[in-house]
């Protein structure tokens, strides 16, 4: 299969994160993975991953569920891991080599709208925040129907509200304050916060073709780092602000404004250990049948 970076559909998708934003996922990758760890817990509790399973992991990013479903699947099944950065699969790839590699792990750069798939070859299509960017969300879903097996399931989570979700939220803010409002997307755009309604995301997989679907909406902490300034530069780097930063050329003046007020919104939730972010998040089950 083809390494190439994917175009179509997700063009603009694909461009940003095999730019500097994949780049600064692979860079931070060890503090996202300790910051989504809870939730990425809970993620693996919702799919029940049974020994011998066929699994998609799509958007696997720089590999923290892979090599969890890999192991829970074992050799007798497969785990099938797509992304559109190379930056991020590269680290993946580099990842599964220092657990001494798995024969029944294939890591894959790809569109999962229009990938072509074993039809109902897997049991199970899971995600950790990689299905909210697809440009035709009903077309990408039921290409994912088509990959699954009679009696087979889908399980991702994705974020409710932004404004439950202060990681996303403050700094945001932030950045509005001092570069402006960014131009309004349309409604329900590709984006992190798409699935925010849990409407909408019924509609999607019931136009999709799916059966017995579920959302269990649900609250943890993402587990920040241990100081704020730390934690606010994390937040700076890989979330909404990083996006205004790089479409409006930010002065490092302006940068260090916006870190500041991210700091000082997020002192308020520094415990003992560790900077604790509450979020929102939707965990969605369906299948087919």
């Amino acid at each position: 299969m083809s390494d190439k970076v994917p175009t179509g559909a997700m063009g603009g998708q694909v461009e940003y994160w095999n730019s500097d934003a994949g780049n600064k996922w692979v860079a931070n990758q060890e503090r996202l993975d300790r910051q989504l760890g809870i939730l990425t817990d809970r993620l693996f509790e919702h799919t029940d991953i049974q020994v011998g399973e066929r699994i998609i992991d799509i958007g696997c990013g720089t590999g923290a569920t892979i090599l969890r479903s890999a192991p829970a699947t074992g050799t007798g099944g497969t785990v099938l891991g797509l992304d559109i950065s190379h930056p991020m699969l590269d680290l993946a790839r580099k990842r599964s080599k220092e657990q001494g590699g798995m024969a029944h792990l294939e890591l894959r750069i790809a569109d999962a709208q229009n990938e072509t798939f074993d039809p109902g070859g897997y049991d199970l299509i899971m995600s950790r925040f990689g299905v909210m960017f697809f440009d035709d969300p009903v077309a990408a879903f039921a290409n994912l129907l088509s990959a699954l097996r009679p009696g087979g399931r889908l399980c991702f989570v994705c974020w409710g509200p932004l404004a439950n979700n202060p990681w996303f939220n403050i700094p945001r803010t932030a950045a509005i304050q001092y570069l402006g409002t960014p131009a309004p997307a349309p409604p329900r755009a590709a984006g992190p916060m798409a699935f925010a309604e849990t409407d909408y995301v019924m509609d999607i997989l019931t136009g999709a073709g799916y059966a017995d679907i579920r959302i269990e909406t649900e609250t943890c902490d993402l587990v920040g780092a241990a100081t704020v300034k730390e934690t606010a530069n994390i937040s700076l780097n890989t979330g909404p602000a990083y996006r205004l930063l790089k479409s409006q050329n930010a002065s490092p003046e302006i940068v260090a404004s916006i870190e500041a007020d991210i700091e000082t919104a997020f002192a308020p939730y520094l415990q003992s250990d560790a900077v604790k972010v509450p979020a929102e998040l939707h965990f969605v089950h369906a299948k087919k049948v």
